[in-house]
């Protein structure tokens, strides 16, 4: 774990809400993964597990007023947003208490209250969403700052390079943060990148670039602070780039047959949960006990948002043309 002093509102107070965080967001996609498994959630999903460094480390630097743009993989995104995960749940389930009534589901949570302007079902579909947001923010002289999510794979989208110019010609307020978890559905990013790093992109557009440990919540909250406060002060956009792993398929009909389990056990190794545990534990931030109580709080709380879609109502047969625009 990097051992850089950390920005000075990351209390140690917010170092413990952050720890339970990691486990909200790790507990509710493993029971979603269950429910998939069952066929008691339909449609598709794309689960974040190994990644929850990425969503919290990130998130956590914000001020309350800036925004988000998340991906198909974003449930992490929307916890550390401040979703409810009571809402979250009851929109997988296809109900009415759910965030989008129950009609959107896995991809398509938004929040726009909290900053959260949404998941999106289309690769790379959220980066133009963020220089708009961007620009927005820029105009109107709002003042925040907009975090743009993506994977790797979205990195070989139009969308990317036409909005990283466009961003870096008007200097706007954004950040892109290319979560790469090393496979774009079963496409390895030593097969479909042919540079080193994709943050070396950046030097086109002439604007910052950075590689860092994607499973290490120090270097995630560092970089990321350092990023938001570089594009807030007006000097442009920064491109991210967090390097991580996604443990589980890439949806829930994947096999993995294109990766060895001896890779997968490599990365558990690099668990960013575990890792953020023993640097709180060495710094005297938290003890096994309190550590333990706050995994059990948030495995509770995931049981309870479970509760709550379970009992929630479906919708009726006259709502069904309700928010449908097509």
């Amino acid at each position: 774990m990097s051992n850089h002093a950390l920005p000075a509102f990351i209390t140690d107070e917010k170092l413990v809400e952050l720890y339970k965080q990691m486990w909200l967001i790790r507990y509710f996609d493993e029971k979603v993964d269950q429910f998939f498994a069952k066929g008691m959630i339909h449609g598709t999903t794309h689960l974040c597990v190994g990644q929850e460094a990425t969503a919290a480390g990130s998130i956590a630097v914000l001020q309350e007023k800036d925004k988000i743009t998340s991906t198909h993989r974003g449930h992490g995104h929307c916890i550390a947003k401040g979703a409810s995960v009571d809402k979250m749940m009851a929109e997988l389930f296809g109900k009415v208490t759910g965030y989008c009534k129950g009609k959107g589901g896995s991809m398509h949570i938004a929040d726009v209250e909290k900053g959260n302007l949404g998941a999106n079902g289309i690769v790379g579909g959220g980066i133009p969403l963020a220089v708009g947001a961007a620009l927005t923010s820029k105009m109107k002289n709002e003042g925040y700052v907009v975090l743009c999510f993506f994977g790797d794979g979205a990195a070989n989208e139009g969308s990317f390079h036409e909005s990283l110019n466009l961003a870096s010609i008007w200097g706007l307020p954004v950040v892109f943060i290319c979560e790469n978890n090393q496979y774009g559905m079963s496409g390895s990013v030593k097969e479909m990148f042919n540079i080193e790093h994709i943050a070396d992109r950046a030097q086109a557009y002439g604007i910052p670039g950075k590689v860092i440990d994607g499973n290490d919540m120090l270097e995630v909250m560092n970089a990321v602070y350092e990023a938001v406060e570089y594009a807030r002060s007006g000097k442009g956009p920064v491109l991210i780039e967090a390097k991580t792993y996604r443990w589980k398929g890439h949806s829930k009909s994947d096999a993995k047959k294109y990766r060895t389990r001896e890779e997968e056990q490599e990365w558990r190794k690099k668990d960013p949960i575990k890792r953020f545990k023993e640097y709180l534990m060495e710094k005297g931030v938290i003890t096994e006990e309190k550590a333990e109580q706050l995994r059990e709080e948030a495995f509770r709380e995931i049981e309870e948002a479970v509760a709550f879609a379970e009992k929630s109502p479906e919708p009726s047969i006259d709502t069904l043309l309700e928010d449908v625009y097509a």
